[in-house]
């Protein structure tokens, strides 16, 4: 007698797991005390951020050969797009398998989905455009079939994905206006509603981050009164350094508060290659894995320190055919999707959402003085429970570099009581002792002198917060 078992085989390399994971240059002559514990998904309630797991519609890149890396880098909700071309390859008939197959497997590994709603089908005579820039579908019979496709979605999925996002980037097609943009979202998203009465709905997804071109679509919104029926405004804004979008995002909060007391702004799609690019957003530069993972750690904690919710783009490289291998991923795959490599921004983001989960909040008062040669970016966060403290700075002028040295900087707190205080680097996950003789107490102030500061996010934390 002879018994089947189902056997997971990881299609890529194996998960390192050691405490020297993600190796840099840095050299701190201080006594290193350990590093970051990863967290799966399953070990956290809550974060601040999702994980991109797009072009499954268009077939770029393959669910099946990533999946088992999704879970132990700690993100919960992970986006999907429906692809309606891909379900309704013959006209009027729909096969929704592939879907199924995600969306059953991502649940059962306890995920959240996000669920975007694009691109158009070609069997209709102006059934619009199949992939990035493609055109909304623009005739009567389209349009219908457009609504029978989404009405047939949300139904299926009724009780398995919850949370729903518009056309992705519509804006990047310059034919598409505030006047298309925004009578398309209603109608896609009250057939939603309509199916699903508690849905939580991303609108826009725009590309750009133009306050301008946001409010002239929310203008036409609120005109219909259908503002309301959006949970979410989901923005883009790809920049060389990450830091330079955030005076659009506070604009861009501003702009919603005007029209919304509900709503909130969300990061939808934001990530930087780990190598030169010619196709795609932010091509032209010398990125490396060094300035990748500085990237993204900086755009995760610039989002949260502005209290919008963050996507990571992508969790692994695709091939967009015609165009070229777009290297944002968090792992490195070849042309014919196979995973070959675990990029260190994999381990970054992991470190990073092992420590800046939904047990934290924001100390919004101005807590934090960084005295240093260059501009610099800092938060502070407290433990709910414990009330313990952290504080995460960087050096926030210009884009990312490879470099790994670091410079002295002074940093004063007030009113923020760390008694174990140790320093960490985000990228390697590495915690080191801070020396007592370079902290200096002074009543409702602590100084931390000598502090080394570079281009990506270090901490000045609690030791039980960020060493378990």
């Amino acid at each position: 007698m002879c018994c089947l078992v189902s056997v997971t085989v990881v299609a890529g390399p194996k998960i390192d797991a050691s405490p020297d994971r993600a190796k840099t240059a840095l050299n701190l002559g201080l006594k290193q005390l350990g590093t970051i514990k990863p967290r799966s998904a399953k070990e956290i309630s809550g974060s601040n951020w999702t994980l991109g797991c797009e072009t499954l519609d268009r077939d770029f890149a393959d669910y099946q050969q990533y999946k088992e890396y999704i879970v132990p880098l700690g993100i919960k909700t992970i986006r999907l797009q429906g692809g309606w071309a891909k379900t309704e390859k013959v006209k009027g008939q729909y096969d929704f398998t592939w879907l199924d197959t995600i969306i059953d497997d991502a649940r059962g590994r306890g995920l959240n989905i996000i669920l975007e709603t694009d691109y158009g089908n070609t069997n209709y005579v102006g059934g619009g455009g199949t992939d990035l820039a493609g055109g909304f579908p623009t005739s009567e019979e389209a349009l219908a079939a457009w609504d029978r496709w989404v009405e047939t979605m949300a139904a299926r999925y009724k009780g398995k994905v919850r949370d729903w996002a518009m056309w992705n980037e519509p804006d990047i097609n310059k034919k598409h206006q505030p006047g298309d943009i925004a009578p398309f979202n209603i109608r896609t998203a009250e057939i939603v509603r309509r199916v699903i009465p508690d849905a939580r709905i991303a609108g826009l997804s725009l590309a750009s981050s133009s306050p301008k071109f946001f409010e002239s679509c929310l203008k036409l919104l609120a005109d219909k009164g259908k503002v309301d029926l959006f949970n979410w405004f989901i923005y883009h804004g790809y920049e060389f350094n990450p830091d330079s979008s955030y005076q659009n995002v506070e604009e861009l909060k501003a702009t919603l508060a005007k029209y919304s007391t509900k709503a909130k702004m969300r990061q939808g799609e934001n990530g930087c290659p780990s190598e030169v690019a010619t196709k795609f957003a932010l091509s032209f530069h010398p990125w490396t894995e060094y300035s990748q993972a500085k990237w993204d750690l900086r755009r995760m904690l610039g989002d949260l320190g502005h209290d919008v919710e963050s996507a990571v783009f992508t969790i692994c490289d695709f091939n967009h055919l015609g165009r070229e291998i777009n290297r944002k991923g968090l792992l490195w795959a070849t042309a014919d999707k196979q995973v070959e490599k675990i990029k260190l921004a994999y381990y970054a983001v992991q470190n990073c959402v092992a420590v800046f989960d939904d047990t934290l909040e924001r100390v919004k008062e101005p807590v934090v003085g960084v005295v240093y040669d260059k501009a610099t970016a800092s938060f502070a966060y407290r433990n709910k429970k414990s009330g313990q403290n952290l504080v995460v700075l960087w050096s926030n002028l210009g884009t990312p570099d490879d470099s790994f040295v670091t410079r002295p900087a002074q940093v004063v707190v007030k009113n923020l009581a760390v008694k174990e205080p140790v320093w960490v680097d985000l990228v390697s996950g590495r915690i080191y002792e801070i020396p007592a003789e370079r902290i200096v107490k002074a009543g409702e102030f602590t100084i931390f002198k000598e502090i080394p500061l570079y281009d990506s996010p270090v901490l000045i934390a609690e030791k039980e917060l960020v060493l378990k």
